[in-house]
């Protein structure tokens, strides 16, 4: 036979399985059937399909055109052209129109025609009877083909697989064994036309069925599939969940507060805000760069002098820094700024608004009253940290002052010393507690060098080791009892060293204790304010003093009329922490010229570099600047928080990996040596 007359193609069609097509032609205007089906067209239509039981065992099957040429099609366990969906589709591109969606069909539709549009999630043919799961957005609803149906809808539905794109009309009727675990169990719709709209042409790498969700799917694998994965309705919930905490912000601020939505730039100025910036080179002003910003800070405070009063924006910010769980290089805010708001009209505002968003996303009614809040100062010397989890206790007790006359070395030689109590201390072994132990090994890779346990006595006094209780006194036991109200039967856990390292060890042995103990309570809602922070911390690598929060945060009013230094001043500053996790941070802003020239030399600013990074800010504060102050909230995070996510990837459309890699798109990649040509760069190969 000519080898223009006959070809053997070989295509892979649901779920993998091969077909080979023996194709004869003469003067034949039918594209090959090797091509993937979806660039085949109107002209496959032409085409008639027979099949034989002898030829289906076979897997073979023949078809004659109009112009009776006849070709043949041989595969795996009987798989037909018929089964890959070609000939129930249109030869054109077809835009069906829905009547209901699946998941919002109910009691209330029963004897209603309906049309609703889908994809196969499940298809289950129990002889002469024929289950289908069709789910959309809204949900999924079982269509049945009963064995009265029309031989089209018989032959269509039994060759659809799952996740091909259909059109189905039919009626709803009441199930007679209703399935209490599907929204929509109450009922079903018996099939009387079905249309398929398109087929799956590849293999999936796994399956979308809700039903299926119990199924543990590596997240390289979700990533490199990021399409499928967001088809997923365990996926699509959690960002259905995301848009509803933007919505609830938006109608709070909006119809509410009055706040103005307004887009600040991308393409702006690199300023010194603690991370490193992305870069972006200009092709008409060669050697000059853009960088995508950190936040919008200075333009909203700039927006504010415009008087504009109350602004917000769900804003896209990017930051080059190592990632992990709840990072990403670029990331949304919720941010916020207001004119004329003191402190606390700021803090009861975004109480307001996180009870209403609350409510409207997770239906979680917030306690009435205000919110928890601890100074910086208080959280850090009753939790050793700045975003403290208060759903739990084993808050920290600072014996430093009681035990510095110790003959036990460890105590009176360190800077501090601090403890925390487990109750039923006997819930944990001694052997965890020492070297290769796993919360001995918890406070080691915080920086502690050991862990110092003392148990409680039946008789109420303390036991532990020799060296440690021939260190103590009398008094210093009893006091050590007294101060951590422990009590027969109890744990205390103490840390000796730096504060640094003591707050983060204890910090960390607090969390994870809690963890395996069991004693973090579920669906409880903790939020707390931080306020009162530093204003400046030291630099020990660059031997300088720089901001906590950022080079704007005004210095506390009742610190600088005092006559403090700046380095001794607190900040008007304020976060929010929920379960311990930070999710915003805000802080009154300096509006006046004098006091932001004062806090830039006391970074390290001189006046050149002041007018060359922030001159634009500067100038603003010089023509009738308002007092004003602001927040901004991590949409990711909250967005994690809510929907019980362990990873702020699993709440963003298209995230980046850890290695700030997009396995979808392949990015960052080369680009061509034109385009670089054009921005006047070259690129420096390695050796």
């Amino acid at each position: 036979m000519h080898r223009s007359m006959h070809r053997s193609v070989r295509s892979r069609l649901d779920g993998g399985i091969p077909v080979v097509v023996q194709q004869r032609r003469k003067n034949s205007s039918c594209h090959s059937i090797g091509r993937r089906l979806g660039a085949m067209g109107a002209s496959c239509m032409q085409y008639q399909y027979s099949l034989s039981i002898k030829d289906q065992r076979r897997g073979i099957f023949s078809r004659k055109n109009s112009n009776g040429n006849v070709s043949t099609c041989a595969g795996d366990e009987s798989i037909d052209l018929a089964t890959s969906g070609i000939d129930f589709m249109h030869g054109h591109l077809q835009w069906n129109s829905r009547t209901r969606y699946c998941g919002e069909l109910g009691e209330s539709d029963v004897d209603a025609e309906v049309t609703v549009c889908g994809w196969v999630d499940r298809h289950r043919n129990l002889g002469g009877l024929l289950f289908l799961d069709i789910r959309d957005h809204t949900g999924v609803v079982q269509v049945v083909v009963d064995d009265d149906a029309s031989d089209h809808v018989t032959h269509v539905g039994d060759r659809l697989r799952n996740e091909w794109v259909v059109s189905i009309s039919g009626g709803v009727r009441r199930r007679k064994d209703p399935n209490a675990t599907m929204k929509t169990g109450q009922i079903e719709m018996t099939a009387k036309d079905i249309q398929v709209l398109n087929v799956v042409t590849k293999s999936l790498p796994f399956t979308m069925s809700e039903s299926d969700e119990s199924v543990v799917i590596g997240e390289e694998l979700r990533l490199r599939n990021r399409v499928l994965d967001l088809r997923r309705p365990i996926v699509a919930e959690k960002l259905r969940l995301r848009h509803e905490i933007t919505k609830s912000v938006r109608r709070f601020l909006e119809d509410e507060h009055n706040f103005v939505e307004v887009e600040t730039p991308i393409l702006t100025k690199s300023t010194p805000e603690g991370a490193r910036d992305y870069l972006v080179p200009s092709r008409i002003h060669h050697g000059e760069w853009y960088a995508l910003p950190q936040s919008p800070q200075l333009f909203k405070q700039m927006l504010m002098i415009a008087g504009y009063d109350r602004y917000y924006q769900i804003a896209k910010c990017f930051r080059d820094e190592d990632l992990r769980a709840d990072r990403q290089p670029e990331f949304t805010q919720i941010d916020m700024e207001m004119a004329f708001m003191s402190q606390e009209d700021i803090i009861a505002l975004v109480e307001d608004m996180m009870k209403k968003m609350f409510k409207d996303v997770a239906g979680v009614t917030l306690p009435d009253g205000k919110f928890n809040r601890m100074t910086y100062d208080e959280a850090m010397d009753k939790y050793g940290s700045d975003k403290p989890d208060l759903r739990y206790g084993m808050s920290f007790t600072d014996i430093t002052e009681i035990v510095r006359d110790s003959t036990f070395k460890v105590f009176s030689g360190s800077n501090m010393v601090k403890g925390i109590k487990v109750s039923s201390g006997d819930r944990i072994s001694n052997s965890r507690l020492k070297n290769k132990g796993d919360v001995f090994q918890k406070a080691q890779e915080a920086g502690a060098p050991g862990l110092i346990p003392l148990r409680v006595t039946e008789d109420g006094d303390l036991q532990g080791a020799k060296a440690v209780m021939e260190g103590l006194t009398d008094l210093h036991r009893k006091t050590i009892l007294d101060m951590m109200n422990a009590q027969q039967g109890d744990l205390i856990i103490l840390v000796a060293g730096d504060p640094a390292v003591v707050n983060r060890s204890l910090d960390r042995v607090r969390g994870y204790l809690a963890e395996a103990l069991e004693e973090i309570p579920e669906n409880e809602h903790n939020l707390c304010w931080i306020t009162d922070w530093p204003l400046l911390e030291w630099n020990e690598d660059e031997e300088r003093y720089e901001t906590l929060h950022h080079p704007f945060t005004a210095p506390h009013p009742d610190d600088l009329e005092s006559g403090l230094p700046l380095d001794k001043c607190r900040a008007v500053a304020y976060d929010l922490v929920y379960n311990g996790v930070e999710i915003g941070g805000g802080s009154l802003r300096i509006y006046r010229t004098d006091v932001q020239t004062m806090l830039f030399d006391a970074i390290g600013i001189q006046e050149e570099e002041a007018q060359e990074k922030f001159g634009h800010l500067i100038e603003s504060l010089n023509v009738g600047a308002p007092p004003h102050g602001g927040i901004a909230f991590g949409l990711d995070r909250l967005a994690m928080l809510l929907s019980g996510s362990q990873s702020i990837r699993d709440v963003i459309a298209f995230p980046k990996t850890t290695q700030a890699q997009c396995l979808l798109t392949k990015a960052p990649s080369d680009v061509d040596e034109k385009q670089m040509e054009d921005l006047g760069l070259q690129t420096r190969k390695s050796n």
